[in-house]
């Protein structure tokens, strides 16, 4: 191919160039910007004073609709979640009951943070998670002191909800690396929080003690709880499915009937009838007491008070006249709120980008992302963490919450800087809606779930004086943004980070546990240690490579795939290319679709395009020629 100068009017080159597009140039110019740079959303539109009066009533209408919009996919997306919550407690709430039930393995700190982690992913709730643990603490099968870690590993599991919805912001490299980050900092605060509370509590108890003297120190009444944000969403998730979580509690505590019980809740309205009855007894030392105590012949009868519980009204709601087992109801109404929750997302982040341009967008950026002046820019931090706890007690959910903000941190609308004090308010804006509904408990068991509430929270406060009044102390934004990195440039890799942090290593470590402590010790203490070594190591290599021996400077006396991604990224790549090929021949052999040209397919001139629509065309075409050759 020649290339031809217009101006000189003569050859300049005589090899074949690259096809290059705008967007391409454009891309390079901007690779050496940092990645982390909040992007400027441009207003693309007729700017307001350019408008006539019906362009600019168009315009405010247009607007109205969005944000009415936007407000019905926020309430449709807070309504998925708490379905999939519901769909999850039907697929994995029983095993999550009887994982509660061995109370030798709980006895281990380590195997109760596990079972808290898996427990609260099983039903992707901390709210109901912590229940079970109040009425196991409340029916005196589990000491406060053994609950403690189980609540640390359900604030741990809550986590994963919203890092799952930026797996839906996969698309953009750009947009997924912010998005990923701004999920994975709740993670790193929670995971950060654990390796040091946990020891900490094991060794000293420092986390029941002051909670115990908290309790003793006030007279609490019970009170109510207040709905807040439940008395709308209700009205819509009540009318889909309503659970009975009791019975999770009642297979936790040992209850023989509560197995054979169905979640799903068939009467919503009951009345329990209690009557002072003759009954039969083994022997005079079962009778109630001796005065009410008499013996014919070889009987022996007492009275007792007897409850007798009458059905009065069927629920309402879609499923309480179907005749499916509780998996096969979790998995279809698991299905449908994934459907609806990802839809969802996708809509809002759409709405919200066509929203936030121009000056809406400059405005609302400064207002979440500005800093006090000097000398109280410390102070704006501390205030996140305030709107934080504040929207999660209005919303009654920390997952929803942080799902909510993470395609905002995904668009550039916050910063992780800006995310990372908001996750943390949420983290104590639960605990509060926590220990409210332990407010709410009887008499009888106010104390223990109190308790067990204020340990949730202290938890988080212990978290909070850690890992943020110290800019030096901020791990998890540091991690987070590394996290995103990688995952930005290996997208498989997000998925991996999952599996492993919230499946295999709880597994492995619960595996463990159950093997005895010699075992986890001999097992664990090794890879711990080889764990710390190579994050030294990785240390000095950044900040003073001298102090190492040349070997250790870098890993290059590795192999390349033992210390890089790429290697792996190729294997990835090529599964994905075999299944994709697969797929396709397979589509376009059972379509019966016309092969191409031959001439068009086999034409290896490389032209080149400006237009990047242009470019995408000739490569979809070329690649649609490669498909049929497969076939």
């Amino acid at each position: 191919m020649t290339c031809y100068d217009a101006n000189h009017h003569h050859d300049v080159c005589d090899k074949p160039s690259p096809a290059h597009s705008t967007v391409t140039l454009i891309e390079e110019e901007q690779e050496d910007a940092d990645p982390w740079d909040m992007p400027e959303l441009k207003d693309t539109g007729v700017p307001w004073s350019a408008l006539d009066t019906r362009g600019k009533v168009l315009r405010v209408l247009v607007s109205v609709g969005k944000f009415i919009l936007l407000l019905g996919f926020l309430y449709m997306f807070i309504c998925s979640l708490d379905i999939l919550s519901s769909a999850f407690q039907l697929v994995g709430g029983k095993a999550a009951g009887d994982i509660f039930q061995d109370n030798t393995v709980l006895s281990n700190p380590l195997a109760g943070l596990v079972i808290g982690v898996l427990v609260t992913l099983l039903v992707q709730s901390s709210s109901t998670s912590s229940s079970i643990v109040v009425s196991m603490v409340s029916s005196g099968l589990l000491t406060v002191q053994l609950a403690v870690p189980i609540i640390m590993g359900t604030n741990i599991g809550t986590s994963v909800t919203n890092t799952l919805v930026a797996m839906t912001q996969a698309g953009d490299r750009s947009t997924f690396r912010r998005a990923f980050a701004g999920a994975t900092v709740h993670d790193f605060f929670n995971w950060l929080s654990v390796l040091v509370l946990l020891p900490l509590e094991v060794i000293t108890g420092y986390l029941y003690v002051v909670t115990k003297l908290i309790i003793d120190s006030f007279k609490i009444e019970s009170g109510e709880a207040p709905d807040l944000l439940n008395v709308i969403t209700d009205i819509l998730t009540e009318s889909i499915i309503q659970l009975d979580e009791s019975i999770i509690s009642g297979i936790a505590t040992g209850d023989p009937e509560a197995r054979n019980k169905s979640l799903i809740k068939k009467w919503c309205q009951t009345f329990t009838n209690t009557t002072l009855m003759n009954v039969t007894v083994p022997g005079p030392e079962n009778c109630t007491s001796p005065s009410l105590c008499w013996v014919d012949g070889n009987y022996t009868f007492t009275l007792k008070n007897i409850s007798e519980t009458y059905n009065v009204q069927k629920c309402k709601h879609l499923f309480v006249n179907v005749n499916l087992p509780d998996l096969a109801v979790g998995l279809i109404l698991l299905a449908l709120s994934l459907l609806v929750l990802c839809s969802c997302l996708i809509l809002i982040v759409k709405l919200l980008n066509s929203m936030l341009k121009g000056q809406v967008a400059a405005v609302i950026k400064k207002i979440l992302n500005t800093d006090f002046p000097f000398p109280f820019g410390w102070v704006t931090g501390y205030i996140a963490i305030l709107v934080g706890a504040g929207m999660t007690f209005i919303v009654q959910s920390s997952s929803v919450f942080t799902s909510a903000i993470t395609p905002l941190v995904g668009i550039g609308v916050i910063s992780i800087e800006r995310a990372y004090p908001l996750s943390l308010g949420s983290n104590i804006g639960t605990t509060t809606t926590a220990i409210l509904a332990a407010m709410a408990s009887p008499g009888d068991t106010l104390a223990n779930a109190l308790q067990i509430a204020l340990v949730h929270f202290l938890f988080n406060i212990s978290g909070i004086i850690l890992w943020y009044p110290i800019p030096f102390t901020r791990l998890p934004i540091r991690l987070a943004k590394s996290l995103g990195n990688i995952t930005a440039s290996y997208r498989w890799f997000a998925a991996i980070y999952i599996i492993f942090f919230f499946f295999i290593l709880p597994l492995f470590i619960f595996s463990l546990s159950l093997a005895g402590w010699q075992v986890l010790v001999g097992v664990g203490a090794p890879l711990v240690v080889i764990l710390i070594i190579i994050i030294v190591i990785n240390i000095l290599q950044k900040r003073k490579p001298g102090c190492l021996p040349a070997a250790l400077r870098s890993w290059d006396f590795l192999p390349l795939w033992a210390h890089s991604l790429a290697p792996w990224d190729k294997v990835v790549g090529v599964i994905t290319a075999k299944c994709c090929c697969c797929c396709k021949c397979c589509q376009i052999s059972a379509d019966d679709q016309e092969p191409r040209d031959k001439e068009s397919v086999g034409n290896n001139n490389t032209e080149v395009y400006d237009n990047p629509a242009m470019s995408a065309e000739k490569e979809d075409k070329t690649h649609l020629g490669k498909t049929l050759k497969c076939s």
